[in-house]
């Protein structure tokens, strides 16, 4: 359970970070059957080439053009990733912060994120809410890392607050990444703070929290697996991508 402290922290500053929450054994087993799946090409898969990322891989026929970027529907994939998604390890805390009758959205995240060495890219400053359809851009993404991450492969960035900042349409780009040219978005970036995290740690951030990730520029890949959940009373827009798959009750 999230103390009075905790859940505060996440409602001024966007994300809040719990430390040891997965046992080492478990985030290994996790590691293990991503790659059986990557290496069996255990479809759906994202790959680095298919989103045209700065030092991604110009297409699939490219060098490197293989390299995996998410193992897709995660949920889906068994017993021992739903079994994370819906457990005791972070279903009281989304619930205290979503409440008691959260769901888990299986069309956003709902994957293991694989961030390799020489092929992975840069993600640019976004919010999550860019490309969602819900009533209200409220969820909450809960993250867990399989394997420590750090500035050097790739960790996640932020800009504490700035769920609750009003943007400009003019301050993004077409694909609603935040234009790094202009003076405002400069100032903001500015205040960006980097999100290393120790092996089971777990992430917890809005839907609206910018943030960012840079390339793996060790030897090892990142492992990383993120679902996304919201509250009863936010329901997808119907028709949207977000009411595409069925939607998992905590």
């Amino acid at each position: 359970m999230l103390t009075p402290i905790q859940i505060s922290e996440f409602q001024q500053q966007g994300y809040l970070i719990l430390r040891g929450v997965a046992d080492p054994a478990f985030c290994e087993q996790v590691i293990a059957f991503a790659q059986q799946q990557l290496a069996a090409q255990c479809a759906p898969i994202e790959f680095e080439a298919d989103l045209n990322y700065p030092g991604a891989p110009e297409s699939r026929a490219a060098e490197g053009g293989h390299t995996a970027r998410r193992l897709l529907r995660a949920y889906g994939r068994g017993d021992l990733l739903a079994g994370w998604a819906t457990g005791d390890a972070i279903v009281p805390a989304l619930k205290q912060l979503l409440g008691p009758q959260a769901l888990l959205s299986q069309a956003h995240h709902n994957c293991i994120m694989t961030k390799q060495p020489q092929y992975s890219s840069v993600t640019g400053w976004h919010r999550d809410s860019r490309y969602w359809s819900f009533q209200r851009a409220e969820l909450v993404t809960v993250w867990l890392a399989l394997r420590n991450e750090t500035v050097e492969n790739g960790c996640l960035l932020v800009i504490p607050g700035s769920h609750k900042l009003p943007v400009q349409a003019s301050q993004l780009d077409d694909a609603q990444f935040l234009r790094p040219d202009l003076p405002e978005n400069q100032a903001l970036i500015q205040q960006a703070v980097s999100v290393p995290l120790q092996q089971g740690d777990v992430l917890f951030f809005s839907s609206n929290l910018f943030h960012a990730a840079g390339r793996n520029q060790t030897a090892q890949t990142k492992y990383s697996m993120v679902f996304t959940y919201r509250a009863l009373d936010n329901p997808p827009v119907p028709g949207s991508r977000s009411d595409s798959l069925p939607e998992v009750s905590l």
